[in-house]
C-alpha cells in the first residue's frame, strides 16, 4: 500500500475541496514527474477509487483523486454544486493547482474517470482543450436510465416551480458491481450520498448532449470502457461519443457482463489492465496532436458552415419554416427596439452587442417590451453577457500581472465595438492604464465609442480610432507598443483562418515579449441554424453564417502566432470562451 496524504486546494470561488495524493515510489531525481488524476462516480468519493492506485501498478506516477463538491470530505450540500459548469471549472482549477504545487505540467498528466466523473472530465476536455497525455473514460454517464417516462422533462418542469431540489438514487449496490466487498462497502460507507440535486442532474444531461454531439472537438488520446450489462446508463450515447471523437488515438472496449461500476467490478483487472497499457503507451510515445490550422477548409466545422450557407429547397418544409421565422422577426422589429436594431445594423454589429450588454428591454408599448425582453433573454445573448463578464475579469487579471511585474499597462482593442467591456473593466482599477487605444472598422462604432469614453470621463487615457483588425502591417506598427491586446467577438464572425492568423501575427509583432492577449472563442452554439437562416450580419444585410472553432483550433492559432495560453473562462452553456495568453519571450 502506498503512502497517502490528505490535502486541499482552493477553487475559483474560495471553496476548499479535499483530495488525496499518493506520491510516486520510484521517482528519480532528474526525471520529469508524471501523474494520474482520478475522478470518482456520482454519489461517491475519492476513497472509493483508492484501490486503483495499487491495482494500476504504476510506481513512477504520482496519483491524485479529489472529492467533488458536495461529496466525501469536500464541503457543500450533499450531491450539489452551484452548477455542472462549476464542477467542470473545478477540474481546471485542480489541474492548475497540481501543476504549480507539484511541478507537474499538464502534458505529463493522464486522467482516469468514471460515470459522472467521466462526463465532467469529457466536458473539461471539450471546453478547455487541455494538453493532457491521455483520457480514460469508464462507463461515462452521458444518459442516465431514469426509467420513468418523460422524467427529464418532468424534473425540469418541477424545478421551474420549486427551484432546486434533490432526488435519491434508486440503484442498489448489487446492480453496480458483482464484487461482494464493493457491495458491502457501498452499503456501509457513511460518506456515500444517495442524493443528487436536480440542478446538477439536468446540467449533466445538457453537458453530455453537447459533448456527445461535438466529440470531434476532443483531440486527446481517449480510451472508452463500456460496461456490457449496465443498469444505470445507456450505451447508445457512449457509442456515438466514441464514433465522433476527433482523437487520432482512440480505442473502445466493451466488457461483457460488467455492471456500472466498471473499475470496481469483480473482474475489474480486465478493465484496469487495458487502462494501464493505454496510459503507458501514450506516455512512451511523443505527443502528436493533428494541426487544425486548415480546419476552415477541411473538416467538420467547415462542412457544417457550408451546409448552413446553402439555400434550402424552395417551398420545402424547412424553407417554409425559416421563411415564417424571418417574417415573424420582421414583424417583431416594428415593436422591439433590439430586433429593429439588429436588422438595421446587423445582429453581430457593435451597436447590437452594446444594446445586449445594457440588457434593458425597450419597445413600443407593453407588447414591444415583452418581445424585446424575450429577445434579450435568448441563450446566445445571455452567453454574450457572460462573455463580457469573463473578458472584464481576465482584463483585470492581465493588468494586475503587468503591474506586479513593474510594466506599464498599454491596452489596444482591435475590434472594440463601442468599447463598453474595456471601459467598464476599469472600475476599481488604480492606477488607470497608461494608454487605451480602441479601434473598429465602423464609423458608427468609432462615434459612439468616443462618446462613451467622454461619458466615462476617460479622455486622458483612452481614444477611439478607425482601423482594420485584419491589416497585419498596420497592427504590427501600433505605437506605442501595447502590453495588453484584446480581440473579443471578432474572429468568431470570420471563417478564414488565414485572416485570423494574419491578425494575430500583427498583434504578436506589436505586443512586447511578456505582454498579454485576451481572446475569445465560440466552440459551440445551439442556435447556429436560427442565426444563419433568420438573422443578418453587419456585412450589408448578408446572412449571418458562422463557422465554429473548437477551443483546440483557436488555441493553436494563438500559439502559432507566438502566444502561450495561461487561463480560460467559459459560460455554463459551453458557448463562448475567453482566454488569457502571454507573448512568448
Amino acid at each position: 500500500m502506498r503512502e497517502m496524504n490528505d490535502r486541499r486546494f482552493t477553487t475559483h470561488d474560495g471553496v476548499e475541496l479535499f483530495y488525496r495524493h499518493w506520491p510516486a515510489t520510484t521517482q528519480t531525481a532528474d526525471a520529469p514527474r508524471q501523474a494520474i488524476v482520478l475522478f470518482h462516480r456520482g454519489h461517491e468519493h475519492s476513497g472509493r477509487i483508492a484501490h486503483l492506485v495499487d491495482e494500476l501498478d504504476l510506481p513512477g506516477f504520482d496519483f491524485f483523486a479529489w472529492d467533488a463538491r458536495g461529496h466525501g470530505q469536500s464541503p457543500g450540500a450533499r450531491g450539489d454544486s452551484p452548477s455542472f459548469a462549476t464542477s467542470v471549472r473545478d477540474v481546471q482549477t485542480f489541474v492548475d493547482h497540481l501543476s504549480v504545487t507539484f511541478d507537474i505540467p499538464e502534458e505529463n498528466m493522464a486522467v482516469i474517470a468514471q460515470s459522472v466523473g467521466a462526463v465532467i472530465a469529457a466536458t473539461w476536455a471539450h471546453d478547455y482543450a487541455p494538453k493532457i497525455r491521455s483520457l480514460v473514460l469508464a462507463s461515462p454517464a452521458f444518459k442516465v436510465k431514469l426509467y420513468v417516462p418523460f422524467a427529464r422533462a418532468g424534473l425540469a418542469l418541477m424545478r421551474t416551480f420549486k427551484g432546486n431540489f434533490f432526488v435519491n438514487s434508486y440503484v442498489k449496490a448489487r446492480f453496480l458491481s458483482h464484487d461482494p466487498q464493493r457491495i458491502a462497502s457501498y452499503d456501509s460507507d457513511p460518506l456515500i450520498t444517495k442524493a443528487i440535486s436536480v440542478n446538477v442532474l439536468l446540467g449533466l444531461y445538457e453537458a453530455a448532449d453537447r459533448v456527445v454531439a461535438d466529440a470531434q472537438a476532443i483531440q486527446i488520446p481517449t480510451q472508452l470502457l463500456i460496461s456490457g450489462a449496465d443498469f444505470v446508463v445507456h450505451r447508445g450515447p457512449q457509442e456515438r461519443f466514441f464514433d465522433g471523437l476527433g482523437s487520432v488515438r482512440k480505442e473502445k472496449h466493451i466488457l461483457p457482463g460488467f455492471f456500472h461500476d466498471t473499475l470496481g467490478e469483480r473482474d475489474r483487472h480486465l478493465a484496469i489492465s487495458r487502462a494501464r497499457r493505454f496510459v503507458l503507451q501514450n506516455f512512451e510515445t511523443p505527443v502528436a496532436r493533428p494541426s487544425l490550422l486548415d480546419a476552415d477548409t477541411l473538416g467538420v466545422t467547415c462542412a457544417e458552415s457550408e451546409a448552413l450557407a446553402a439555400p434550402l429547397p424552395r417551398n420545402s418544409l424547412r424553407d417554409l419554416y425559416w421563411r415564417m421565422t424571418r417574417a415573424s422577426m420582421r414583424l417583431g422589429s416594428k415593436l422591439s427596439t433590439g430586433v429593429k436594431l439588429g436588422f438595421d445594423t446587423g445582429f453581430d454589429s457593435g451597436s447590437t452587442l452594446d444594446y445586449v450588454y445594457r440588457n434593458k428591454p425597450t419597445g413600443t408599448g407593453a407588447l414591444g417590451r415583452m418581445i424585446d425582453k424575450n429577445y434579450l433573454q435568448s441563450i446566445g445573448w445571455r452567453g454574450i453577457r457572460q462573455r463580457k463578464i469573463h473578458a472584464e475579469e481576465l482584463l483585470r487579471l492581465a493588468m494586475a500581472h503587468l503591474r506586479n511585474q513593474g510594466k506599464p499597462v498599454r491596452i489596444v482593442d482591435i475590434a472594440a465595438g463601442h468599447g463598453r467591456y474595456i471601459l467598464e473593466s476599469l472600475q476599481g482599477v488604480d492606477p488607470l492604464p497608461e494608454s487605451i487605444l480602441l479601434r473598429d472598422y465602423s464609423d458608427i462604432n468609432v462615434r459612439d465609442g468616443s462618446l462613451l469614453i467622454e461619458q466615462k470621463d476617460l479622455e486622458d487615457v483612452a481614444r477611439f480610432v478607425k482601423g482594420d483588425a485584419f491589416d497585419r502591417a498596420d497592427l504590427a506598427a501600433l505605437d506605442p507598443k501595447p502590453t495588453l491586446a484584446v480581440v473579443s467577438g471578432l474572429y468568431e464572425l470570420f471563417a478564414s483562418n488565414q485572416m485570423v492568423g494574419d491578425s494575430l501575427a500583427g498583434l504578436a509583432a506589436a505586443v512586447e515579449p511578456g505582454g498579454y492577449l485576451v481572446y475569445t472563442g465560440q466552440p459551440w452554439h445551439p442556435q447556429l441554424e436560427l442565426i444563419a437562416r433568420a438573422l443578418t450580419s453587419h456585412r450589408q444585410g448578408q446572412a449571418w453564417v458562422m463557422r465554429r472553432r473548437s477551443q483546440s483550433e483557436m488555441d493553436q492559432l494563438v500559439e502559432a502566432a507566438g502566444f502561450r495560453k495561461i487561463t480560460q473562462r467559459v459560460d455554463e452553456w459551453g458557448i463562448f470562451t475567453v482566454s488569457l495568453a502571454q507573448r512568448i519571450q
